[in-house]
């Protein structure tokens, strides 16, 4: 059976999801997990309880977008403090804290970054980012770029903690196709190369032909003119 044709926004949402996991998981201590289905989704945005967004650019160029419920934040929050090694009851328990967003706004720095190296070790394509920003938040908020391309591709990826907290990514990007080309063999280099030789080498021949004949030629037209 053929290879299922994937296109390039899903492949980069992938690439996405494990950065989320790695880091989160990296950081915390803990096990998350997120759904085998990706979802196409017509836009994106910012949702209660609260959301965190990174603009990316360069080879290539998206947003990306990860929103927590009240109960997932705190939990990544706690979770990630006491893994390096801060009593769990000198933590605050609201997720409105400005400990918890920025706790939050690091690990989205983390995965972009991750996300980031990924995409370059993977494909050679390389992008930047802005600050992360994370806000709380009580009704969702449709986020675009400005300067992206006309119809970006949107897609959502589901995420559940070790206490079974859900939370989610959504990311847009710019319609573009990631194509590897073809590595060439140090033997189909040399057959090449010695086409490209052969290929000079004749020109140089018939250039020298084509110039005797020029002077052949006009040689008998002066000569004409003075018989």
């Amino acid at each position: 059976m053929a290879s299922e044709y994937k296109k390039t926004v899903d492949t980069v949402a992938r690439v996405f999801g494990e950065a989320v996991k790695e880091v989160i998981e990296t950081s915390t201590g803990t096990s998350i997990s997120y759904a085998p289905t990706i979802q196409d989704v017509p836009s994106i945005s910012l949702k209660p309880d609260l959301g965190c967004f990174v603009q990316f650019s360069g080879d290539y160029s998206g947003l990306f977008i990860m929103n927590l419920s009240a109960e997932a934040a705190l939990e990544l929050y706690q979770r990630a403090m006491v893994f390096m090694g801060l009593p769990k009851e000198e933590l605050v328990d609201d997720f409105n804290s400005e400990d918890v967003v920025s706790s939050v706004g690091e690990l989205i720095n983390q995965v972009i970054g991750k996300a980031r190296q990924k995409i370059e070790e993977r494909y050679g394509l390389s992008a930047r980012n802005n600050q992360p920003k994370a806000i709380t938040i009580s009704s969702a908020i449709t986020l675009s770029v400005a300067t992206m391309l006309d119809r970006p591709l949107c897609r959502r990826l589901s995420f559940r903690t070790e206490d079974n907290n859900p939370f989610y990514v959504e990311m847009n990007l710019e319609q573009t196709e990631f194509i590897h080309l073809e590595p060439v063999s140090d033997e189909a280099a040399m057959d090449i190369q010695e086409r490209v030789n052969e290929a000079v080498e004749g020109s140089a021949r018939s250039k020298d032909s084509s110039e005797a004949q020029k002077e052949a030629v006009d040689i008998d037209a002066l000569m004409a003119e003075f018989s």
